[in-house]
């Protein structure tokens, strides 16, 4: 079945950069609306991108700046480009987004397991 599947995800040391990918993969149709969350231990979990299908984005503030979202329909691929990586961007990054699976399927939601992203010296 559909499965979100993340990779990018690594050490990286401040001021850096990382690209992370997340890949709809199994049965296929399109992608929808698809974002980025964050979550470290003892914070909430944070929106940080999103991308509508028409390419419209929106980004929380403490990332405004340094990470750009996109997308590869072709692909079933959304990316997290961010740079100018900070300690406290440190947190396991989730995609979560809508997919159909044929055209007349309702769209529903998934999520992903997580990469991590620990940026330290």
């Amino acid at each position: 079945q559909v499965r979100l599947v993340e990779s990018g995800g690594g050490l990286v040391q401040p001021g850096g950069s990382l690209k992370l990918s997340c890949a709809a993969t199994g049965t296929v149709f399109t992608i929808l609306e698809m974002g980025w969350y964050r979550q470290a231990p003892g914070k909430q979990r944070e929106l940080v991108a999103r991308i509508d299908n028409g390419g419209s984005t929106n980004y929380a503030d403490s990332v405004k700046g340094r990470f750009t979202i996109s997308r590869d329909d072709a692909k079933n691929t959304v990316y997290l480009q961010m740079i100018s990586l900070k300690p406290e961007d440190t947190a396991v990054y989730v995609c979560n987004g809508d997919v159909q699976q044929s055209w007349l399927a309702a769209r529903y939601n998934y999520w992903g397991q997580g990469t991590q992203v620990i940026v330290s010296a």
